[in-house]
């Protein structure tokens, strides 16, 4: 935990708050704070800042709030639900480095049964944990859309509007400027067909190369390639 998250609720003054829960167990035990000791904090939405331990029980922090989060990555990411034991871990990633709009969509190769996984209940829970990494204050917009069609017939790309595709012959782009969205398939990418509904919906098909890449992998490997 790089920075410790702040919550409105957490405030009892304008400068002070009190921890419960899993950031006080993890200031007490990882942290080992002591009274005096200064730690990473940011207000959820807003700056960041320092906190100064007044008080071990409970656990109080004098806070100052006094600079901006990181910039945001100027991507929007499409990306077909994955299994739901590589969805936390894909959440969590894509928002430490600074993703803020996710569309979860489905997919031909997207089982059914994804989208009855009790992950996609606690999707906010690791958008903290990508926060928290990354020492970032603003939680992404999430958005699930079950149904393939209605999605890419009506959904409006900004920027670039880039597909990737394992048998694509255009190389992904580098060190792209400006805006992006970017479609990511499911486990061996989307089917033919997906790929013209990309393609009459203004997206190009781009290729890693010949690897074909798991979803945890190919999310990195695609944002670090493009900016």
């Amino acid at each position: 935990m790089n920075l410790i998250l702040l919550f409105e609720s957490d405030f009892l003054a304008p400068d002070r708050v009190r921890l419960t829960g899993r950031r006080l167990a993890h200031v007490t035990s990882v942290h080992r704070a002591a009274v005096g000791d200064t730690l990473v904090v940011g207000l959820a939405g807003g700056l960041l800042g320092s906190g100064v331990v007044t008080s071990l029980d409970p656990l109080e922090l004098r806070v100052t709030l006094d600079r901006q989060p990181p910039p945001p990555l100027p991507l929007t990411l499409i990306l077909a639900l994955p299994r739901p034991k590589v969805l936390n871990r894909v959440i969590a990633g894509a928002t430490s480095l600074g993703v803020k709009q996710i569309h979860l969509i489905n997919a031909w190769r997207v089982e059914k049964s994804y989208w009855k996984s009790p992950r996609l209940a606690s999707l906010e829970e690791q958008c903290i944990l990508g926060l928290e990494q990354a020492r970032d204050t603003i939680l992404p917009t999430i958005t699930l859309h079950r149904l393939f069609r209605p999605f890419i017939e009506s959904f409006a790309p900004s920027g670039r509007p880039l597909v990737a595709h394992p048998l694509a012959s255009l190389a992904c782009p580098r060190s792209v400027h400006g805006e992006v969205t970017l479609a990511i398939g499911p486990e061996g990418g989307f089917i033919a067909q997906e790929i013209d509904s990309f393609q009459r919906a203004g997206f190009t098909p781009v290729s890693l190369g010949p690897r074909i890449l798991r979803v945890e992998t190919a999310v990195p490997a695609l944002l670090s390639r493009l900016f």
